[in-house]
């Protein structure tokens, strides 16, 4: 099933994190926080302004976003947890750094 979401809405897929602290702690399951980091999977067309022409979102699928702790609604589609969202609760883009460290 394909969803397509409306107006300034987005469905987001959250991306687990490491299962393991940096010390080498493994975390259980019931301890884990759900994670605040996810991949926009599809977006809709965009708000409509007071002049009602519509303004596209910045977001597109494939960003890795971050957003607040209990935004979006759940919800599963094809037995995969997903989130929607309003473009407005994605606090940012996460953004890979290409940066290269010379071997010392």
């Amino acid at each position: 099933m394909k969803f397509r979401p409306l107006h300034d809405r987005v469905v987001v897929s959250r991306v687990e994190e490491d299962a393991k602290t940096a010390g080498g702690i493994i975390i259980p399951d019931t301890a884990k926080e759900k994670p605040m980091q996810g991949e926009v999977v599809a977006v809709g067309p965009g708000a409509r302004d007071e002049a009602g022409k519509v303004v596209p979102l910045e977001l597109k699928a494939g960003d890795r976003v971050l957003f607040g702790k209990w935004s979006g609604t759940e919800v599963t589609i094809d037995g995969k947890e997903l989130l929607i969202m309003k473009e407005s609760d994605i606090m940012g883009v996460l953004e890979a750094t290409s940066s290269v460290r010379a071997a010392a």
